[in-house]
């Protein structure tokens, strides 16, 4: 058996001030993204490594390979060069996987596109950085594609794909579908993947060969847009060398092999699923599962209990819902060991549940950001549940990370202010928008935007987004510790607290709950959980019962959408300009 040796997170704080440094002792890999893929497929080639469950899809590792040639040979048929941008907008499902390795495999610079996005944001993304190719799914959810590109391009129903010119967007030259549209100026996907395997056939893979001699580990090879609250999107762009690196990474914090097999409810388009899933298994020869193209929590306890999965990705929302499942105890999840919640702060109890009730006694808790490819801070199998229910874990190898004040002094040891890391997982930098990038790395440090701490043993704990704390009458105060706290409330399922303007105190303290199914609860009786339990100014004066919180497509939870709409219900106008 092939198992991933490192170790992460081996160093603590010095001199009493918040700054630490990652172990060593694992050199960084040079690979491309194509390599990487390459390596794995030689070494485990007749190892299952993808099933798509709705697709009724099943490769083993020579077959992902083979057909990764077969479309990288049917780019190169349609005029994509090295360098060239190709966008993919779909939800999770196979031609997504084929396109992120073909794309890497000729030097195209693969561009995540957001399955939720509209017209507008779609128009943004392809001429931001200008692609040559767009693959597309016909519709996703209540999102139909197919018209809303027809929107941006209305020439796609005139034009022959080889003649494809739209105004809007000028450097578009192919788009091609996943399924058959009947429409004249789109290249159906099998059609690409027959021509690429034509192509193979007559010439062999010697261009494809060729191109790859020619990439480096340093070459930008994605762009994953940010979802920021105010502002047009971000394009991050990432190279082999942060995404290779950091999927290894955080395989070894799981001590992946060929043996593990991973359910991926997470999108692909997001790191969590590219990176931390799909590259992650790709290191260690370990099994890709997709449950389907979204998350549904009942797929994924499926497909854990019948692949016989040993890992398992979320973030906090979806174990929640895993978890709340009305038919939860029917599944069998005694396979599962590991794997990762992330992408928001994880509340102490559902993690509790999640190691005792779904069998995860070896489960992470990972921290990062899209800017650093993603992972920083990874908890460890070994870790104690205290530290894997209360911190981020310890810093990744290769990496540094410091916490400063306002004025970008380090900090000590347990005082908070913002987290900067600096190493191979910091961006290139954001597509075509130089300020940007320099109010976010200086000196080589990317300031993250997150409060954090670091103790004297090298944990990290997330206090909360910068943005994000709330200032009441001249007291800082952090959501997260107000949500961890309502938390233990026993008819309380998930909870979220943000601030709002107030004319006196500057901010007041909103919360939005979700009950348990068939509770019921009022605002004073919340009030009365929290009185004499927390200080008076963290108690919650606006409260409402939701059935539900507004999310981004990767489970996030949009505070900035709550506290919109509050500002609106409670008629405020005075809006906080930090």
């Amino acid at each position: 058996m092939h198992t991933l040796q490192g170790s992460i997170g081996l160093t603590v704080p010095a001199d009493g001030i918040a700054y630490v440094r990652g172990a060593t002792d694992v050199p960084l890999s040079e690979s491309t993204v194509g390599q990487f893929l390459r390596e794995t497929a030689r070494r485990f080639p007749d190892r299952q490594a993808a099933v798509f469950r709705e697709q009724h899809v099943r490769w083993t590792w020579t077959e992902l390979d083979e057909r990764v040639d077969q479309l990288a040979a049917g780019f190169l048929s349609l005029g994509i060069e090295k360098g060239d941008r190709i966008g993919i907008w779909s939800p999770n499902r196979f031609e997504w996987l084929l396109t992120q390795f073909a794309a890497a495999r000729i030097g195209a610079v693969l561009v995540n596109i957001n399955p939720a996005y509209r017209v507008s944001e779609l128009e943004y993304a392809l001429r931001k950085v200008g692609c040559k190719a767009l693959v597309t799914a016909e519709s996703f959810k209540t999102s139909n594609y197919i018209a809303m590109l027809l929107d941006i391009a209305p020439e796609l129903a005139s034009q022959q794909p080889d003649e494809l010119k739209a105004a809007r967007l000028p450097d578009l030259r192919a788009v091609i579908s996943v399924g058959d549209w009947g429409v004249s100026g789109v290249v159906p996907f099998h059609a690409v993947m027959r021509r690429g395997e034509g192509i193979l056939q007559e010439k062999g893979r010697a261009e494809i060969e060729a191109i790859e001699q020619t990439l480096s580990s340093r070459d930008p090879i994605n762009v994953q847009f940010t979802s920021g609250t105010t502002g047009s999107p971000k394009g991050a762009t990432l190279t082999h060398r942060n995404i290779v690196n950091n999927g290894r990474f955080v395989a070894m914090a799981m001590k992946f092999s060929e043996t593990d097999s991973l359910c991926i409810p997470v999108p692909l388009y997001h790191c969590f699923g590219m990176v931390m899933g799909v590259l992650a298994c790709v290191s260690a020869g370990a099994q890709m599962v997709f449950p389907g193209e979204g998350f549904d929590a009942g797929a994924t306890l499926a497909a854990i209990s019948e692949e016989r999965c040993t890992a398992l990705h979320g973030v906090p929302t979806m174990f929640i819902a895993e978890l709340e499942h009305p038919e939860f105890a029917s599944f069998d999840l005694s396979s599962l060991r590991t794997g990762i919640m992330a992408g928001s702060p994880c509340p102490i109890e559902t993690m509790n549940q999640v190691v005792v009730r779904m069998n995860m006694r070896e489960v992470t808790i990972a921290y990062g950001m899209t800017e650093t490819s993603p992972v920083s801070f990874q908890s460890a199998m070994t870790d104690p549940l205290d530290k894997r229910t209360t911190t981020v874990g310890r810093i990744q190898p290769h990496l540094e990370v410091k916490i400063v004040d306002f004025d970008g002094r380090t900090v000590g040891v347990g005082e908070t202010g913002e987290l900067c890391t600096k190493g191979y997982s910091v961006m290139q930098g954001y597509w075509e928008d130089d300020d940007r990038t320099r109010e976010s790395i200086v000196d080589g440090w990317m300031h993250t935007g997150d409060l954090a701490t670091i103790d004297a043993d090298g944990y990290c704990n997330i206090v909360g987004r910068l943005k994000d704390m709330v200032i009441r009458g001249g007291e800082n105060i952090y959501p997260r510790e107000i949500e961890e706290f309502l938390f233990k409330h026993p008819k309380i399922q998930n909870v979220q607290v943000f601030g709002v303007p107030d004319e006196r105190t500057g901010e007041e303290l909103c919360a939005w709950i979700v009950l348990r199914r068939g509770e019921g609860s009022t605002e004073e009786e919340i009030r009365d959980f929290c009185r004499g339990q927390i200080a008076h100014y963290k108690v919650p004066k606006y409260i409402r019962f939701v059935s539900e919180l507004p999310m981004t497509v990767t489970g996030k939870v949009q505070k900035f959408a709550m506290r919109e709409e509050m500002i609106r219900y409670l008629n405020l106008t005075q809006h906080r300009t930090a």
